[in-house]
């Protein structure tokens, strides 16, 4: 019995392993090359200092970790080496959920490699945590999903975390870069610690907006380059109405029409079709939404009536938990 479809996989890898280069990738490219040349210069001075951050926002399923899981790879590879003569590395931690400071120096420990035995106070953990990044070369961590920290009705827990990051910015035995990534609502958590807000840099990952012409533009190339790569004519499909459409069926989610793509058009080639189809989209529009055939904004005549954002996005949740409990 083989549980691996190795059509599907055939078809799929070579999508999913492509990446398109969104102008937001130069932003945070750049936010990147900010902060580490920042760090840089300042680590060769020899003096303590402080280090910077970077702060990416946007709407869930736009494609932030994606985008900054390839920069951190590119940083990790060994390239970047800072005054000591070591190559630098930025660790990636999810918070998937509420966590205390102290739980969660405990699972930066265990991604350093030294999970924690017996107890130690949150001060403790702490330490450990410096002199540990500090001998391995660790300059940054990548906290993810980070609005989850924060509780809606917890101003001291949350003036907590945000202090406890400035603390990791401002650490003068070894300061460490981060890069807090969430939903829109994290910039007013951290707006609310100044100084904090101050050392990160913002980069913003914004919602599709088919009303502009570089938007359009990008799902027009978007689309384009992601079909040559599965080897489909996308050309019947090329229409501002059906661009339109797919952006609405995504939610206006760069990361979803993404998705999408990558599941119409490995339908599309196991089909052994050649051209582009409704067809295709309408079953990767079921298959993510979980939703009946047929019914979908790629062929009702007044979709934007007939769908609503909010409860798609619901459904994509219900999806998505119910397959991971599973």
């Amino acid at each position: 019995m083989n549980f691996i479809n190795q059509s599907v996989a055939e078809a799929t890898i070579p999508l999913k392993s492509a990446h398109f280069p969104f102008p937001r990738g130069k932003q945070l490219f750049d936010a990147m090359t900010w902060c580490t040349t920042d760090y840089y210069v300042k680590a060769k001075s020899g003096q303590p200092f402080e280090a910077r951050g970077i702060m990416v926002i946007g709407e869930s399923r736009q494609g932030k970790s994606k985008e900054i899981e390839r920069l951190r790879e590119k940083f990790n590879d060994g390239s970047v080496i800072m005054p000591d003569g070591r190559p630098a590395k930025i660790l990636h931690c999810i918070l998937s959920g509420k966590i205390t400071w102290k739980d969660l120096g405990k699972k930066i420990l265990e991604l350093l490699g030294y999970p924690l035995e017996g107890r130690r106070t949150q001060a403790e953990i702490w330490e450990k945590v410096i002199k540990y990044a500090e001998l391995q070369g660790v300059v940054g961590i990548h906290f993810d999903e980070c609005q989850h920290v924060f509780v809606e009705k917890g101003y001291r827990t949350n003036q907590q975390i945000l202090d406890s990051f400035k603390t990791l910015l401002k650490e003068s035995r070894w300061p460490l870069m981060l890069i807090l990534s969430g939903i829109p609502s994290l910039a007013q958590q951290v707006a609310r610690e100044e100084q904090l807000s101050f050392l990160l840099r913002t980069v913003r990952f914004e919602s599709i907006n088919m009303e502009k012409q570089r938007d359009l533009d990008e799902m027009l190339q978007l689309t384009f380059t992601y079909a040559e790569r599965a080897g489909l004519d996308f050309e019947p499909l090329g229409t501002k109405d059906f661009l339109e459409r797919l952006a609405f069926a995504c939610c206006n989610r760069w990361g979803l029409v993404i998705e999408m793509l990558i599941e119409a058009l490995s339908h599309g080639q196991l089909n052994g079709d050649q051209v582009c189809t409704i067809d295709h989209f309408e079953h990767a529009y079921a298959q993510i939404y979980s939703a009946p055939p047929g019914y979908s904004p790629f062929s009702l005549r007044n979709y934007r009536d007939g769908f609503d954002h909010a409860r798609m996005m619901e459904l994509l949740s219900r999806t998505e938990i119910s397959a991971s409990a599973t």
